[in-house]
């Protein structure tokens, strides 16, 4: 093997990001402007490849133009599923993936970001007692990729039939009449999906990768980029032993090649209050369809997200898509043939839709088309990772790191991701008087979060959503937030909910300032 100048093999080993680890990785980048892998793409794959990448002792930037988990990564369901409905579609191999990562998720790498989630499809009158037993069927498949990839009962419980004052008192809004029970079923839900980004994006930067957001690629190839800093306007041209492109929906704006069918899932976001705050996320089957599902998913913060849909997209794709009002009638409509309530638009506080960067077979629906990951080398020697979903991302990160360690002729260590902690999955200290609510999102950080306030009892105040200021402080000084839209878009969801980020801006510029001071 050749020799190669320096790299700049890393940044300070630690998992903090803000805007002064991302200066000084910039101007050591460009001292020496060689590292060994490049990513591109600041998502839940491209923070896997990079995580991957550095934990094997490879010298790595990531560079996104906007902010971590900017695109696709915060907009899903929030679930990490297994893969139920690729079994019903014949595809065994991404379903089994999909349990497997599951596993992985929920049992050694990120424990404190994904729980269990108890669902229920209630058997109403138009559910027929042949679906009844096909879906009962699914689930008990379920269980069983759910054991093959040895997940214990203790993570997720077996599936079973309950009868209807369960299914009832599980989920109080559902319509008493004709409901014969319900199926009960477990998956995997993330408390955010950008957290989950920022957590891989932190532990990447503690094995020494540079995180650089507000980061353009303008121009790519094999074995080089032109960098450009969109805060100042300067440029880096980097030299990589190897170039990934893990832009997802704009994957082939910079690989031409790429064939791609985006598919728009839209959520809204409702009252939980509004389904009897619901203890079970409720899965509603869409009519006419053998395995699409509406879903129900309450999350922590008295909200129930409602979603998703499958809908090519016949236009552009935007840099944030928005939630069409067909797809939101749709998911109102579909819920509502389940409930005692009939929902209004009025009743929606929230919206969003994310885009799927699936792979374009050339037939079908885009609702038909394979979840199935592909990595592709260009002619010029542009790797690029793409397709997929968010459950399977470690697994389309490591097949990605192995296919440019190959052409770049590169050595490094064997992957280890697949039990490698993300920050915060060690074991809580001192949990006694700690809110449990900062440790179900910040795991074995929440004594740090609660150290931001330093004795402000107002820092340790809601500002909105059940989110504090302290939680905001944190996100500038240790999670890379460097402007509003970053503290209450991404490191938190308070966003999503218009009047909610009304009311937090001033929080959100106290934070920022503060850190300024």
């Amino acid at each position: 093997m050749t020799a190669h100048p320096p790299t700049a093999k890393s940044g300070p080993r630690s998992a903090s990001l803000n805007a002064g680890r991302r200066a000084r990785s910039l101007e050591l980048l460009g001292e020496r402007p060689r590292v060994d892998l490049l990513v591109v793409g600041g998502g839940v794959t491209g923070a896997g490849i990079a995580l991957d990448a550095a934990s094997r002792g490879l010298s790595v930037v990531l560079a996104e133009r906007h902010d971590l988990a900017h695109g696709t990564s915060r907009w899903s369901s929030k679930l990490v599923h297994g893969g139920l409905r690729y079994l019903a579609s014949g595809e065994v191999g991404v379903a089994y993936e999909s349990a497997r990562e599951r596993g992985v998720l929920m049992g050694r790498t990120a424990p404190h970001l994904v729980r269990a989630l108890p669902m229920v499809l209630p058997l109403h009158e138009d559910v027929s007692r042949l679906q009844a037993v096909l879906t009962r069927a699914g689930f008990l498949a379920g269980d069983a990729l759910r054991l093959s990839a040895k997940v214990g009962a203790g993570s997720l419980p077996p599936s079973r039939r309950i009868p209807a004052a369960l299914t009832l008192a599980l989920a109080p809004a559902l319509d008493p009449t004709g409901l014969r029970g319900g199926q009960l079923s477990y998956d995997g839900q993330l408390v955010d999906d950008a957290r989950l980004v920022v957590a891989l994006a932190r532990t990447a930067a503690a094995h020494g990768a540079h995180i650089l957001t507000r980061c353009s690629a303008v121009e790519l190839t094999g074995d080089a980029a032109l960098l450009r800093d969109e805060l100042t306007g300067d440029t880096v041209e980097l030299s990589a032993r190897c170039v990934l492109n893990a832009t997802g929906v704009w994957a082939d704006r910079l690989v031409p090649g790429v064939r791609l069918r985006p598919s728009r899932g839209t959520h809204v976001v409702l009252p939980a209050e509004l389904l009897g705050n619901p203890r079970v996320a409720v899965t509603v089957p869409v009519p006419g369809e053998t395995n699409r599902f509406v879903f129900a998913l309450p999350q922590p913060d008295g909200r129930v997200y409602a979603g998703l849909t499958d809908e090519p997209l016949d236009a552009p794709v935007p840099e944030v898509p928005e939630a069409p009002e067909p797809d939101i009638a749709f998911l109102l409509g579909t819920l509502s043939r389940v409930l005692t309530v009939k929902l209004r638009r009025e009743d929606v506080i929230g919206a969003f839709a994310g885009l799927r960067p699936l792979l374009d077979t050339g037939t079908g629906r885009s609702a038909d088309l394979s979840r199935r990951h592909a990595v592709l080398t260009s002619p010029s020697g542009v790797i690029t990772a793409v397709g997929g979903k968010l459950t399977t991302y470690r697994a389309m990160a490591e097949e990605a790191v192995d296919a440019g360690l190959a052409r770049a002729g590169l050595r490094a260590g064997p992957c280890r991701t697949r039990t490698l902690p993300l920050v915060g999955a060690g074991p809580v200290e001192r949990t006694a008087g700690l809110p449990a609510r900062l440790v179900a999102r910040y795991g074995s950080e929440a004594p740090a979060v609660l150290a931001e306030a330093a004795g402000d009892a107002a820092l340790l105040d809601p500002v909105a959503a059940h989110i504090t200021g302290a939680e905001l402080r944190f996100a500038v000084r240790h999670e890379g937030a460097l402007d509003e839209g970053d503290l209450l878009d991404r490191r938190t969801r308070i966003g999503l909910v218009s009047a909610d980020r009304e009311r937090a801006l001033p929080a959100a510029r106290e934070a920022l300032a503060a850190a300024v001071a």
